[in-house]
């Protein structure tokens, strides 16, 4: 199925493309700027956003334009039918109180992952991370643990389809060092990224699964300071694999 198909609608195509340039780094653009980034005419990117902006996705100022309220309506409709956050959201909270950390849920969309939940204790300086975030799942723990659940195939293709990126100094800098984490996630059941993706943070990551299959990974966001790395497998990860048991329990009665 694709583009060639007599079914496929290259408009449908095009207007996600425009919404898709939007992000949290670009949250606004003019006419110019959406053209390059969704791969249109300069005529036809304007004609694409103000058509969304009648639809009340999006909102200009000037020769700015940035999302509208509207735009939630497309996910919102997608996570209110989703039990996965709602029967795990008890379980991360819990997680969270005892840790004192920031807790997650994530499923892998692609080559990246998507958040689906978080709970952050209210201590914590709040980060612009929320349900709906994405990251390159490669430089995630819990992308590293949705990426070693695939099939090997599969698996396989993902990892020869990355894009590999200097985040940080410490970030993996080439795919034999990424199939060796990976491997390792794999193996051993959880995934530890540290100051890979931003400097400061680390997380932990261990797979949820639902009738037997891996359906998404719970995190726990660690600061530097906090335990060192060699001992989090007595620490954090029994307490987050626990939490991911009974999440996978909830779901298994579903």
């Amino acid at each position: 199925m694709g583009a060639d198909d007599p079914y496929y609608v290259k408009s449908v195509e095009k207007t996600f493309a425009v919404l898709g340039a939007f992000t949290p780094e670009h949250p606004r653009h003019s006419v110019s700027s959406v053209a390059a980034a969704a791969d249109l005419s300069r005529a036809a990117a304007r004609r694409f956003l103000l058509t969304l902006c009648d639809l009340g996705y999006l909102s200009s100022s000037g020769s700015l334009f940035e999302l509208a309220p509207r735009s939630l309506d497309i996910g919102s409709a997608f996570l209110a039918t989703l039990s996965l956050p709602t029967l795990a959201e008890p379980h991360l909270k819990a997680l969270a109180a005892e840790l004192g950390e920031t807790t997650s849920l994530c499923i892998l969309d692609g080559m990246h992952v998507v958040y689906v939940a978080r709970v952050a204790p209210p201590r914590l300086v709040h980060v612009s991370v929320n349900v709906g975030t994405r990251f390159p799942a490669w430089a995630t723990s819990m992308g590293r643990v949705l990426i070693a659940a695939l099939e090997p195939e599969a698996r396989e293709a993902h990892l020869n389809a990355v894009e590999l990126k200097p985040y940080t100094p410490h970030s993996v800098s080439t795919l034999d060092e990424l199939r060796a984490e990976v491997e390792l996630a794999g193996s051993r059941g959880w995934a530890r990224v540290s100051d890979e993706l931003e400097g400061g943070l680390r997380g932990v990551a261990v797979p949820v699964s639902r009738y037997g299959s891996v359906v998404a990974a719970a995190n726990v966001s660690l600061q530097m300071h906090r335990d060192p790395d060699e001992s989090l497998e007595e620490t954090v990860v029994p307490l987050l694999r626990s939490a991911a048991q009974r999440i996978t329990a909830d779901l298994n009665i579903r």
